[in-house]
C-alpha cells in the first residue's frame, strides 16, 4: 500500500513488454512499439512455425500481428493481461484466420484422408488439452514464490535478468526455485513421459 492507502502492486507491474504496450496505447510511442517488435518478432514466428506454418507463411501472420498491436494497442487493458499474453493471442487468432482461409482440395481419395487427418488431430486436441489440465493441476500444487517464477520465465518468457529486475530477487534465489519448481513439476508429471 502507498501513503493514500492505495495498492502499489497493480499485476502487470515490472513486466517490461507491458510498460511499452502502455506507452504504445497512451502515447503512440514508436521507441515502445520497436521494443516490442524487437523482442516480439522472432518469438512469434518460433511459436508459428513450431505449429506447422512455413516460414513465409509466419512472417506474413507476425507482421499483420505487429501491425495490429500498432493500430490496436488503445483496446489494451493491463489490469486484465500481460502484454505477451494479449499479443499471443492476437497471434493465434491470426494463425486461425489463415487456416480457415487455405483452400480445400475436395477429390474423392483427398476427403477419405482428410477425414483420417481429422480423427487423428481430435486425438491429438484431446491429449494435448489433457496434458495441459495436468500441467496446470500440478502447477497449482507448487509454492507460490516457485509457480510465479516459472510463470514469469515459461509463460511470460521473461529470462531470470529479467525476472530479477520485475521481482528484485537475487540470481541465486531465481535460479533455485525454477530448479526445485522443475523438479517437483518432472515428478509429477512422470506419468505424461511415459504414455
Amino acid at each position: 500500500m502507498n501513503g493514500n492507502g492505495a495498492p502499489t502492486d497493480q499485476p502487470n507491474q515490472g513486466c517490461e513488454q507491458t510498460v511499452w504496450l502502455v506507452a504504445v496505447r497512451d502515447h503512440r510511442d514508436k521507441a515502445a512499439f520497436g521494443r516490442l517488435y524487437d523482442h516480439f518478432t522472432p518469438r512469434l514466428k518460433g511459436m508459428l512455425i513450431r505449429s506447422g506454418m512455413s516460414g513465409a507463411a509466419a512472417e506474413d501472420v507476425v507482421q499483420d500481428v505487429m501491425l495490429t498491436i500498432w493500430r490496436k494497442a488503445d483496446l489494451y487493458d493491463e489490469g486484465r493481461a500481460r502484454a505477451s499474453a494479449w499479443i499471443y493471442r492476437i497471434a493465434r487468432n491470426r494463425q486461425i484466420d489463415v487456416i480457415r482461409r487455405r483452400p480445400r482440395p475436395v477429390p474423392d481419395e483427398m476427403i477419405a484422408e482428410a477425414e483420417s487427418r481429422e480423427a487423428r488431430d481430435a486425438d491429438a486436441t484431446v491429449s494435448l488439452a489433457q496434458e495441459a489440465v495436468q500441467l496446470h493441476e500440478a502447477l497449482a500444487m507448487l509454492p507460490e514464490s516457485q509457480r510465479e517464477i516459472i510463470e514469469r520465465a515459461y509463460v511470460g518468457e521473461l529470462t531470470q535478468a529479467e525476472i530479477r529486475e520485475a521481482t528484485g530477487l537475487a540470481l541465486g534465489t531465481i535460479k533455485s526455485r525454477i530448479r526445485l519448481a522443475l523438479e517437483k513439476l518432472r515428478h509429477e508429471l512422470k506419468d505424461l513421459r511415459n504414455e
